[in-house]
């Protein structure tokens, strides 16, 4: 099997592109990313366990997708130890595949487990990877604009790394720049996106970061909309209404008209989480989640709040998974509330 010479040409400097179709055995499938299925994988020469990515190319008559080739580029030039590695890329029967590293669970699938309970030490170390993640991509000058559960992944020693790079953009930090809203999974999307805002820049990623540090500790997403203008609502139920005192260019975006609330609502926030998390941490969390994107908190400055740096307990690896049944990813998730939903419709 041959590859196109522009792969070739494009991969050579990074990743390299195998065509040995019995290098990788499929086990199962563990995920869906952004344009393609993730499957579980083993190496037959040396045992060890991959992900491989398949690229999806039924609609591509030219080629190579443009997509999948910008991850591909963004992902060789990133290598820290939270975010999830490249190994190479595989074409196999006409189907062109990413090889990164196995990483046994999702932040999604493992939150729904019952077996492991993790300790505040466990969730403080979870929440300090995600931001030093963050704040490697931020200084790299990507935004990752798709930071959910699902694309969180964490292995059974404890280390988290962030995953699907398929919406990530450079950005350049001294000229914003223009890119599309309809970026970020709703639930995680910051109300700047909601409120039609084309020019940002990374701390979109630091509205995802604050609701996966409240899921770490509630076990669930806290911001579930059913469409934007729900989604909004959702939002200004718990954080009270935006107005130019805590948001200085509100009124300046181009849907606030449409969707700001009737009458106004107070912040509820402190009081909704005090029962899960200690005042260092909701203090953490309220940066993270401040309204006007200028004076949200940068992932570097987040990970030397006091959360972090004065409050006990230290953090701690949860390297107890490895000693959890099962790998827990979103889509097993997904799949076992289906057969409770079937089993409850049919008794």
């Amino acid at each position: 099997m041959r590859s196109p010479p522009s792969e070739k040409q494009e991969l050579s400097n990074g990743a390299s592109l195998s065509s040995n179709k019995d290098l990788y055995k499929i086990v199962s499938q563990v995920g869906e990313g952004t344009f393609g299925k993730v499957y579980k994988a083993r190496n037959t020469i040396t045992g060890t366990h991959v992900a491989l990515k398949r690229i999806r190319m039924e609609s591509e008559r030219d080629g190579f997708p443009v997509t999948a080739m910008r991850e591909i580029k963004l992902l060789q030039s990133l290598r820290q130890e939270n975010v999830v590695r490249l190994y190479e890329m595989m074409v196999s029967n006409g189907s062109v595949y990413m090889v990164f590293e196995y990483m046994d669970h999702d932040l999604t699938g493992v939150l729904s487990q019952t077996q492991f309970t993790f300790s505040e030490a466990h969730l403080k170390s979870l929440c300090h990877q995600m931001l030093a993640g963050l704040a490697y991509l931020h200084h790299k000058g990507v935004i990752h604009r798709d930071i959910k559960g699902s694309n969180i992944l964490i292995n059974n020693r404890g280390e988290l790394k962030l995953a699907d790079f398929g919406l990530a953009r450079f950005y350049q930090k001294r000229r914003r720049t223009d890119y599309t809203n309809r970026v970020i999974t709703l639930w995680y999307r910051p109300p700047e996106l909601l409120f039609g805002a084309t020019v940002y820049g990374p701390e979109v990623d630091m509205w995802s970061a604050g609701c996966i540090m409240l899921e770490l500790f509630t076990k669930k997403p806290v911001f579930q909309g059913v469409d934007e203008i729900h989604q909004v609502e959702v939002i200004f139920k718990l954080m009270g209404s935006p107005t130019t005192e805590n948001w200085l260019d509100v009124m300046s975006l181009p849907w606030f008209e449409l969707v700001k609330p009737q009458q106004s609502m107070p912040n509820k926030f402190r009081e909704a989480f005090q029962k899960w998390m200690s005042p260092a941490a909701i203090d953490l969390a309220e940066l993270l989640l401040t309204y006007d994107p200028m004076q949200r908190i940068s992932a570097l400055q987040a990970m030397s709040a006091p959360y972090f740096t004065k409050e006990a307990p230290a953090a701690a690896r949860p390297i107890g998974l490895i000693e959890l049944e099962g790998e827990w990813h979103e889509l097993e998730t997904k799949r076992e509330r289906a057969k409770r939903k079937e089993r409850k419709s049919t008794t």
